[in-house]
Order: C-alpha cells, then sequence, then structure tokens
C-alpha cells in the first residue's frame, strides 16, 4: 500500500520517515520527493508497506504527530492525474465570424 507523507519539515531525511513508520511494520521503500532542479525537499513524500494492516495502523498512528517540529499529514496516496489542459492555439478560443 502507498502512503502519502505530507507537511515533512525541510530537514526531514528519508531514514527519519522509515524509522517512524517502521515502528509499525515493515516498510518497503521511502521516497522523499525533492525539487529537480535545487534537489531541495518539496515537503512531501511516500511510503510503501506490503502489510495493508500495518499501513493502516501507521497511517492512524502517524497522521497529526509531530515530525522535526511539523505535524504530519499522513493518509493513502491517491493515484497521480493528468490536470494539464489540453490544446492550445493562444488566442483562448476566440473565433471571429466575418
Amino acid at each position: 500500500m502507498k502512503i502519502y507523507v505530507g507537511n515533512l519539515s525541510y530537514q526531514t531525511t528519508e531514514d527519519d520517515v522509515r524509522k517512524a513508520f517502521e515502528s509499525h511494520g515493515q516498510v518497503s521503500s521511502v521516497a522523499i520527493i525533492t525539487d529537480k532542479f535545487s534537489g531541495e525537499s518539496k515537503g512531501f513524500g511516500f511510503v510503501e508497506m506490503d502489510n495493508k494492516d500495518e499501513a493502516m495502523a501507521a497511517m492512524a498512528a502517524l497522521n497529526g504527530t509531530e515530525m522535526n517540529g511539523r505535524n504530519l499529514n499522513v493518509s493513502e496516496a491517491r493515484p497521480k492525474t493528468d490536470n494539464r489542459e489540453r490544446g492550445g492555439g493562444g488566442r483562448g478560443g476566440y473565433r471571429k465570424n466575418w
């Protein structure tokens, strides 16, 4: 199960997150999302746990708890959606009928 972890301090490491979640079960992976240009944390990440019961227990226990001065937002990760608008034209759909 993939878990979203938000409101992370920019100083929080993947090891910090792993330790917090491992107290509730086996952690498969941890990834803190970083800016592709600066390499700095974006303040959120993802944890994967294979056992759903352990993942649910970790979410319930860690949501709202403090880590490095910030209260965590922990929830089940939602699939990424493509919110970009399609199309173009540059005239904003304006069309003059002559």
